[in-house]
């Protein structure tokens, strides 16, 4: 069975690679640009990313964004994003061993609850997301676009 880890400074070209052969949005550039934003993404406290390997190769990953909340006793958001699986590793438990492993951190956040939205139309997609514990239809989403220059 697969297993996940919180990711390193050293894994940036292993996620690059990935994003490269996964069906995802275009990465950022220039090379300077993509490390800072990976510096300050892992030098955050409420963000963790989460990868799975096959050998030395990363095949899975997310992202679980946590943030404060006045509401819910005071427990936090969580927000699950970038789930990634290369298309070579898929259905061999990698994006499922993320996902868990995003959701035990959530949990020891004291979040009062994980939210994700998927903007895939494939079915399996949806079964995969609802085997690894999330509910359809609990609430809606919504999406404001950034106005065109």
């Amino acid at each position: 069975m697969p297993t996940a880890r919180l990711a390193a400074l050293s894994d940036l070209a292993g996620l690059l690679d990935l994003f490269r052969v996964s069906e995802v949005s275009v990465a950022a550039e220039p090379q300077a640009r993509i490390e800072a934003i990976w510096q300050q993404t892992l030098a955050r406290e409420d963000i963790a990313v989460l990868v799975s390997t096959a050998g030395d190769k990363i095949v899975a990953t997310c992202m679980l964004i946590t943030a404060p909340n006045l509401l819910r006793s005071g427990r936090q958001h969580g927000f699950l994003e970038n789930v990634v699986t290369h298309p070579e590793f898929q259905g061999r438990g990698h994006g499922r061993a993320v996902v868990a492993a995003a959701l035990a951190e959530a949990w020891r956040r004291d979040c009062h609850h994980v939210l994700m939205q998927s903007g895939r139309s494939d079915p399996r997609v949806h079964r995969f997301y609802e085997a690894c514990g999330f509910e359809p239809g609990l609430r809606i989403g919504y999406v404001a676009r950034r106005p065109a220059p």
